[in-house]
């Protein structure tokens, strides 16, 4: 591990290296070029003081198994991009907080301030640039406690590679072993190149997109960042979910069909949302189910795969229908839309994609879900089994966890709670203005806490950018 350090308005900034480089240049997929050069960021808060100098070494020594993210983003000549893993380094910020830790939760979210505990990259100045793929932020606070602040590049890796990357780091840093992951995108290629059938016609959830759709989508999800989508935060118990579930069963009873306490949690919120709506009774309503497709694709992508395996699927209602049918067969609409996602889908799928990088469209791709969520799609992105709360660095786990202030309008994510919570969820929501008025009445709170017992509901916490 290498690490140079330059100081200046009270903090101290170093580029973190393993110390070694392969050189080898790793070719982005279908899947990563879908996503794009934007970053996500995420934050750990934790009660003690973290180590800023251990944590500098662990993560040189982490970056041996990941050189993507110490590398550099590159132009191939066909349009597509790479990156050289020339162990060009992860900008890691060392700084002090002359305020004592916030008593950060569901009931009082990080969001509107994330951005200072985060060091930024700006992903329309990543390709061919000197510009880091993966940043860290440590401050310290007055008193105690530290908050890590991260930001991963996200065409290198989805949610599940991020997060398995910092568990890894986690690992290495308190000397334990983690498995090594594998870097060979060619297998999304091989995945498309084996599908059968006429793949030609792509799939009812990927659009290519017409002139100036895409940079309208843009322009409205950049409105949103600047202050016309607010996400509201609330926290679902163990005891509450237990309730949902049961609740969802009892609707199912004599069927011989079965749900889970997240597809109960996915199909309430999709009502209580349709309800927030309240569109015409004949309005087209759908879900967007994101999945991480490495356990869909069989042997052909391999568990340990680090990069971007993230697929989607739509089941769909009319208004009418999600108002009123039964908690139950909402949940059993969610399960049928997960179980969409079989071998021959995602082969199909990546074919498609393939098709259109070789015929210079994929810039124009987009997912249906994407463009649809300013008008009648929910996308529910659940991160309840993501190992958030494991993230120890030998001071303890975090006592909470967040990311930035969400653009999109209609976009759920469902989040584990800390192991004290034992099981519990914390919900994350955007919502347009509208909306949000509304949410302001106490019954909305009623609505999402149905099955709470009396008294022990969570409230509705909001936050909006500006």
């Amino acid at each position: 591990m290498t690490a140079s350090a330059t100081e200046g308005d009270g903090k101290r900034s170093f580029t973190v290296c393993a110390g070694e480089a392969s050189g080898d240049r790793i070719r982005l997929s279908v899947y990563d070029m879908l996503i794009g050069t934007v970053y996500t960021p995420r934050a750990f808060f934790y009660r003690e003081t973290l180590d800023g100098e251990a944590l500098r070494a662990s993560l040189g020594l982490t970056l041996r198994n990941f050189p993507v993210l110490s590398g550099r983003m590159k132009k191939d000549p066909d349009g597509g991009l790479s990156v050289l893993c020339d162990d060009s380094g992860v900008r890691f910020v060392e700084a002090r907080a002359s305020v004592p830790m916030p008593d950060y939760g569901p009931r009082r979210t990080a969001k509107k301030g994330l951005d200072r505990y985060l060091s930024h990259a700006m992903p329309f100045w990543v390709v061919d640039r000197d510009t880091p793929l993966f940043t860290v932020k440590l401050t310290h606070m007055k008193g105690g406690g530290s908050i890590l602040g991260l930001t991963m590049n996200h065409a290198v890796g989805d949610g599940s590679s991020y997060m398995s990357f910092l568990q890894a780091w986690s690992h290495e840093h308190r000397g334990l072993g983690y498995a090594k992951p594998s870097h060979d995108r060619t297998v999304i290629d091989a995945l498309g190149s084996s599908a059968t059938g006429d793949t030609g016609q792509g799939c009812a959830h990927l659009t290519v997109t017409g002139r100036g759709q895409k940079t309208a989508f843009v322009g409205r999800a950049l409105r949103g960042s600047l202050g016309g989508v607010t996400t509201v935060t609330t926290r679902f118990t163990a005891a509450e979910l237990t309730a949902m579930k049961d609740a969802a069963m009892a609707d199912l009873a004599g069927t011989d069909r079965w749900v889970s306490t997240n597809d109960a949690l996915t199909a309430h919120l999709w009502k209580v949302l349709g309800a927030l709506r309240d569109r015409p009774d004949t309005s087209e309503e759908r879900l967007g189910l994101i999945a991480d497709f490495r356990s869909f694709a069989g042997a052909a992508v391999p568990d340990d795969y680090w990069g971007n395996a993230v697929t989607n699927t739509r089941p769909g209602m009319t208004a009418a229908e999600l108002r009123s049918r039964p908690l139950g067969e909402i949940a059993a609409a969610v399960r049928a839309g997960y179980a969409e996602n079989t071998e021959q889908r995602i082969r199909e799928e990546a074919a498609f994609l393939c098709a259109e990088r070789d015929a210079g469209r994929l810039k124009r791709v987009m997912t249906t879900m994407g463009l649809d969520s300013f008008d009648n799609t929910i996308a529910i992105n659940n991160w309840s089994k993501l190992p958030f709360y494991r993230i120890d660095f030998g001071q303890g786990a975090p006592f909470w966890y967040d990311f930035s202030l969400i653009p999109i309008p209609w976009t759920v994510h469902i989040a584990p709670t800390p192991a004290d919570q034992d099981g519990g969820r914390d919900v994350h929501i955007a919502l347009p203005r509208t909306q949000v008025r509304a949410l302001q009445e106490p019954s909305w709170v009623g609505r999402f806490h149905r099955y709470a017992d009396s008294g022990e509901a969570f409230p509705l916490t909001f936050a909006t950018a500006g």
